[in-house]
């Protein structure tokens, strides 16, 4: 399934080259990374070492979903979702998972990457011809988040080891971020200042070529498609969750974004979009405000001291 993009680069024009001085167009790519639309445009005053970099990044995010996708066997979650153990795993996995771990706690378990169990259960429930819109059995539901316990997840340099039969991660609503994260340092040790980095989440290099912010367009939920406000973004992140991104039945009481404490979908808000530091605290944190309380939202965006809008399902909006 492809993730709904929530945000949409908005182009504006250039500062005028001062006289006599070519400015050197931008390079700019357009592809897919993790299940969503990714992008990258890259300042680079030589544009054939522009397109080594972006062939360099696009190995790298190869590289990442061999370890991070759900939708590939051999990559190592799938790996040690299988098994319940996975020796030697890859440093980044150690390290996303550590990360998810550390959000979870700071946010009174609202972002938990072993909701895996959850999803499986919605979505075999679902793709049954005439599937009851009613959504899974409550004893299935109750056995499927027995199986959710980010405490049970046991994390070394060495090894990572489910302690219940039956557990499984994810690490989609965090990953596209992470990924973002990865590029950015690529791009920024090459030695470049100014880029737009988007593999599912944005990120900034800086500011554009002439020294004005980048600006993005926050997809308003109530009306998908078009854009509600539009944000200057300068060496910042922003990451936009929404339970109406992927939805199972119709009406849209269930989605994609579940909550680990009870294995309810999302319901509180429509949206919710974050502006961090970092594209990998921006998306888990958007992942988990979907889950929180207005009053939740609030003390997790202070104490994180992050920038979020939120959308309720009354269509009123809401900034911290």
């Amino acid at each position: 399934m492809k993730r709904r993009r929530f945000l949409q680069i908005i182009a504006v024009a250039t500062a005028l080259p001062e006289p006599g001085r070519a400015e050197t167009p931008p390079v700019r790519w357009q592809g897919t990374a993790l299940g969503a639309d990714a992008m990258l445009e890259l300042h680079c005053p030589d544009r054939s070492e522009a397109e080594r970099l972006v062939g360099v990044c696009l190995a790298e995010v190869a590289r990442l979903e061999k370890i991070f996708s759900l939708y590939r066997p051999d990559s190592a979650i799938c790996r040690l979702n299988r098994a319940g153990m996975l020796e030697q795993p890859p440093v980044e996995l150690v390290e996303l998972l550590s990360t998810s771990l550390a959000i979870h706690r700071a946010t009174a378990g609202a972002f938990d990457p072993t909701v895996q169990p959850l999803w499986e259960l919605y979505a075999a429930h679902f793709s049954k011809a005439n599937a009851d819109l009613a959504g899974p059995p409550a004893a299935l539901r109750r056995s499927a988040l027995a199986r959710v316990d980010a405490d049970a997840l046991s994390i070394d340099a060495d090894r990572i080891r489910f302690g219940k039969p039956g557990m499984g991660v994810t690490l989609n609503g965090i990953a596209q971020g992470y990924v973002t994260d990865r590029v950015v340092e690529l791009l920024r040790a090459a030695g470049l200042r100014h880029c737009l980095v988007d593999m599912g989440e944005t990120r900034a290099l800086g500011s554009r070529a002439d020294g004005t912010p980048w600006r993005v367009g926050l997809e308003d939920p109530v009306f998908p498609g078009q854009v509600s406000q539009h944000i200057g973004l300068s060496g910042r992140a922003i990451a936009t969750s929404g339970g109406y991104g992927l939805q199972f039945d119709p009406d849209g009481r269930f989605n994609h974004l579940f909550d680990p404490r009870t294995g309810e979908c999302s319901s509180t808000f429509l949206s919710v979009s974050v502006i961090a530091p970092t594209a990998t605290l921006a998306d888990g944190l958007s992942t988990a405000l979907c889950l929180a309380s207005a009053e939740q939202a609030r003390a997790v965006a202070g104490r994180f001291g992050v920038h979020a809008f939120l959308t309720l399902r009354d269509a009123s909006r809401l900034e911290l």
